[in-house]
């Protein structure tokens, strides 16, 4: 058995990916003199919950506010004679990870604290990482390779609303659709998309396209019926920050605006920047970078 001291230490830690690339602490001089980086996260206060000490240590390492998921993962790392505090010792080291995110948002991370364990923090990419260009203690390799993105299935429902074609009881025109333009907190920054959104709890699904058609355009609509259903699987990072195995299932339902009013977003800090009357020729040519949904609501 040793005759070290022993030296014992619960930390917490926050997993935190944007796209590709991952948020990193670097460890400063006086605990390495090589670059070397780390989860942002650290000790437990006495007494302190570990999710309170992660958002803690994660602003205090980068400047930024983070949210961290309800499970986490334990590391055990058992280290006889490490250096601490100048010395040799017997050390064990337990280390919570959450997944954690950033609103996007997000200023460009910066050490906060003065005179603690790192020196700089960074978005470094995830390929560098894993290959080893980036230097990183051990605990982070384990951690990405442990790590899966939070699934999150979605109903949704959206309007095909037209205006000018064949059938427009106000007369033919230019063919036109009424399209919403996903803003920097979507997952799909400046693409085009049917307008609508999620089904809140107990909502009608028709009630829901038309609460949504008109937060995103200022227009009111005459719901009519189902044309179809789309569905669309991908990982990406929500409105909140947060990166998700996300299963969007959309109802689509046929619209008639009830107004003239040129469309104009009502909704204030959502997914949607701008609404406009789009000529469908212009979707089908590929003029306008549209999301596949309008593709498929216009070949029903």
């Amino acid at each position: 058995m040793s005759a070290l001291p022993r030296r014992q230490r619960v930390a917490a830690y926050a997993v935190i990916v944007r796209g590709h690339e991952v948020l990193l602490s670097r460890l400063a001089g006086r605990v390495t003199k090589d670059e070397l980086w780390t989860l942002p996260g650290g000790g437990l206060d006495h007494g302190e919950d570990p999710r309170d000490a992660v958002v803690r240590e994660v602003h205090e390492e980068t400047g930024l506010h983070a949210e961290v998921g309800d499970s986490a993962r334990v590391y055990s790392a058992h280290l006889p004679g490490a250096w601490r505090e100048g010395r040799r010792v017997d050390a064990h080291a337990l280390r919570i990870v959450y997944d954690g995110w950033v609103p996007i948002d997000s200023p460009e991370p910066h050490v906060v604290e003065v005179d603690g364990s790192t020196m700089a923090a960074a978005w470094l990419p995830l390929a560098e990482v894993l290959d080893g260009r980036v230097p990183v203690v051990p605990m982070v390799l384990e951690a990405l390779a442990d790590r899966l993105p939070p699934r999150r299935q979605r109903m949704a429902a959206y309007a095909v609303v037209r205006r000018g074609g064949p059938d427009d009881p106000e007369g033919p025109g230019t063919d036109e659709v009424l399209l919403t333009r996903n803003s920097a907190r979507g997952p799909h920054p400046g693409q085009w998309a049917l307008p609508g959104g999620g089904l809140e709890h107990g909502e009608a699904p028709a009630t829901a396209v038309a609460r949504e058609v008109r937060e995103e355009t200022g227009i009111e609509i005459e719901v009519g019926n189902v044309l179809g259903v789309h569905d669309a699987h991908f990982v990406g990072t929500a409105p909140s920050g947060r990166e998700e195995d996300f299963h969007g299932v959309h109802l689509l339902f046929a619209g008639r605006p009830l107004t003239t009013d040129e469309p104009r977003v009502l909704e204030v800090g959502g997914t949607t920047d701008a609404a406009a009357w789009v000529p469908v020729v212009d979707v089908l040519d590929g003029q306008v970078d549209v999301r596949e949904t309008v593709r498929y609501a216009l070949g029903l």
